[in-house]
Order: C-alpha cells, then sequence, then structure tokens
C-alpha cells in the first residue's frame, strides 16, 4: 500500500468515526437500562464540610444492597471509625488517603490510586480522605450503613 493510499484511509476511517460521534444516540428502551450522566447524579451534603455523597442504588440506611459515590474535597479526612458491615471500594479519582488503628494520623496513611479495589473490612478500625486533590469513591454496601466513632 502506498503512503497516499494509507494516508486517505486514515482520513476516510477519521471522518467515520467522527460522524458516528456526532451522529444522534439512539434512544434506548428503559425497560432494558436505566442511566445518568455525570451531570444528573444527585450529589447531597456540604462541600465546606469536606465530603458529599450520592446514592446510586438502594438506601444505605436500611437493611440491603446499596451502591453510592462518596466525594472527599481537598484536605478533609474522618476521625477513625468502623462500620458493622464489609464495604467494597473502588477509587473512581484522585488518590484516596488510608490509616488504620484508633491512633489518627493523616502523616502516616497509605495512598490508593484511582483503579484501585479495598475491602472495608466490618469493624475493623480506619480512617480515609483526601489530601491536596478531591478524591470520588464508589462504595458497595449491605445496609444499614453506620459509621461508629473508634473510641
Amino acid at each position: 500500500m502506498t503512503v497516499r493510499v494509507f494516508a486517505g484511509a486514515l482520513f476516510a476511517g477519521a471522518l467515520i468515526a467522527r460522524a458516528a460521534v456526532a451522529a444522534e444516540p439512539t434512544p434506548l428502551d428503559p425497560a432494558a437500562l436505566a442511566y445518568k450522566l455525570p451531570a444528573q447524579i444527585d450529589w447531597k451534603g456540604d462541600p465546606a464540610k469536606g465530603q458529599q455523597s450520592a446514592v446510586l442504588v438502594g438506601d444505605p440506611a436500611k437493611p440491603g444492597l446499596y451502591v453510592m459515590l462518596v466525594k472527599w474535597l481537598p484536605h478533609n479526612m474522618s476521625r477513625p471509625h468502623w462500620h458493622p458491615n464489609d464495604r467494597y471500594v473502588v477509587v473512581m479519582s484522585g488518590v484516596w488517603w488510608v490509616g488504620t488503628g484508633r491512633t489518627y494520623d493523616p502523616d502516616h496513611t497509605t495512598p490508593i490510586p484511582a483503579g484501585s479495589f479495598v475491602t472495608h473490612f466490618a469493624k475493623q478500625i480506619h480512617y480515609d480522605g483526601a489530601k491536596d486533590d478531591p478524591v470520588v469513591l464508589e462504595i458497595v454496601g449491605e445496609g444499614p450503613a453506620t459509621t461508629v466513632p473508634a473510641r
């Protein structure tokens, strides 16, 4: 294949790809799936308090499965605490800083980067949050999802 033909094929492929992106999306059957775009996610909580959350599925306050997003804003961390049930966490964006034990020491936390998976084991003491940049977590658990301060 000559360079000219190869370049022409690349250009044609780029035009086709661009047309596919620019085309109107095909309506989806709401009986088959539901989705929310980022702008449609209903974040709750006061950003001034350093954390927001959005429940995607279920109700963390009631028995049963729940899925939620938690957004830690920069320079905010929880104090040592535990949860009565296991929780499964995916770091969606940013770096999540996690420590274990009763002694709160943000300088001795472990960075967990985006794409990581973490299990919070039931009744084990930990603390967590964000340092210089925000972090978004997806948390899946079994409700009721309570947070118990470590004493």
